[in-house]
């Protein structure tokens, strides 16, 4: 199923992204820094949507409270509270 999410805090204005069984697909940052998303994006491809939130959650960029990494962990809990 796929999700956008607006996140808040951080340079990207839009995450898209696949659960299917658990597992996370075809993340997609819009905005922020663009190397860095596409590799977050292609290291949690194909992992389970509960690790990802583990490994991600509460990372930081610079003194901001939030990062994109940790964005994408907070639409990945939200959409799994969804499914």
């Amino acid at each position: 199923m796929k999700h956008t999410y607006y996140p808040q805090g951080t340079c990207s204005q839009v995450i898209e992204f696949e659960i299917n069984d658990g597992v996370v697909h075809n993340v997609q940052f819009y905005g922020g820094c663009d190397g860095n998303t596409q590799g977050v994006g292609r290291l949690v491809e194909g992992m389970k949507a509960e690790e990802v939130v583990q490994r991600l959650e509460g990372i930081r960029c610079g003194f901001k409270a939030t990062s994109c990494p940790d964005q994408l962990a907070k639409a990945i809990r939200q959409a799994m509270g969804e499914e």
